[in-house]
């Protein structure tokens, strides 16, 4: 079937399939296709694929089902993009994804697909990181936290690391526990901590990321200095 006839099949449809999402990527991408979905790469389309994972939980904090079904269809595109352009190049395809995904799934809740008993979700929940840390081969706390993308919002990566390092009784920080600490307080902290850096021409983001990174690098050396 040439491209045109595969083209006027696509066009009459009346309920497309995942198949036909695959397909019709590889009409936009093919030698006579669109010119722009032609001419993007990996890097050129990456701030697509943060939007629209950001529109979605908009959708989602909405509680708005019709915009969440557009949003997730627009999240979906970019995995099927992306693929495709890693397809043309071949490193993989949308299959070696869904195959990964379902493999790390089965992995990962041996209390469903094995014969391992959990009582709660505690207990999954640290089956689940246990797993994914010796999948990769991940021991030392430091390692941990490295594999805690430093791509994600600073402060979205700052809370994670925290709470990584209290899992093996470290502190990151001088901070003290403050029980009474309520939701508005803590964002009334964080709100004066970014417009006192913004008054002062710092950027806010970019200084807690940094902060992050300082804090990584002084329990890495604290585990090689504790190694001699």
């Amino acid at each position: 079937m040439d491209n045109k006839t595969i083209r006027e099949a696509l066009a009459v449809k009346e309920r497309y399939d995942i198949n036909d999402l695959l397909l019709i990527m590889e009409q936009l991408r093919a030698p006579d296709g669109c010119p722009w979905d032609r001419e993007q790469t990996h890097e050129s389309i990456r701030k697509d694929l943060i939007e629209e994972t950001y529109e979605a939980a908009e959708a989602i904090d909405m509680a708005d089902p019709e915009m969440l079904r557009e949003e997730l269809g627009d999240v979906l595109l970019q995995v099927v993009f992306h693929s495709r352009l890693s397809q043309e190049s071949g490193d993989f395809d949308f299959g070696d994804v869904v195959h990964d995904i379902c493999a790390k799934l089965v992995l990962r809740h041996p209390h469903i697909f094995s014969d391992v008993k959990v009582k709660d979700t505690g207990e999954v929940l640290t089956n689940w990181d246990n797993i994914k840390q010796a999948s990769h081969g991940r021991t030392l706390l430091s390692e941990k936290l490295e594999g805690v993308s430093r791509a994600l919002p600073s402060l979205m990566r700052a809370d994670k690391l925290v709470r990584k390092a209290a899992k093996e009784n470290v502190r990151l920080t001088d901070a003290t526990e403050n029980p009474n600490l309520t939701h508005e307080e803590a964002g009334q902290r964080l709100l004066f901590a970014a417009a006192e850096a913004a008054l002062a021409g710092i950027d806010p983001e970019r200084a807690l990321a940094d902060a992050c990174d300082r804090a990584v690098a002084v329990v890495k050396n604290r585990e090689k200095d504790t190694a001699k």
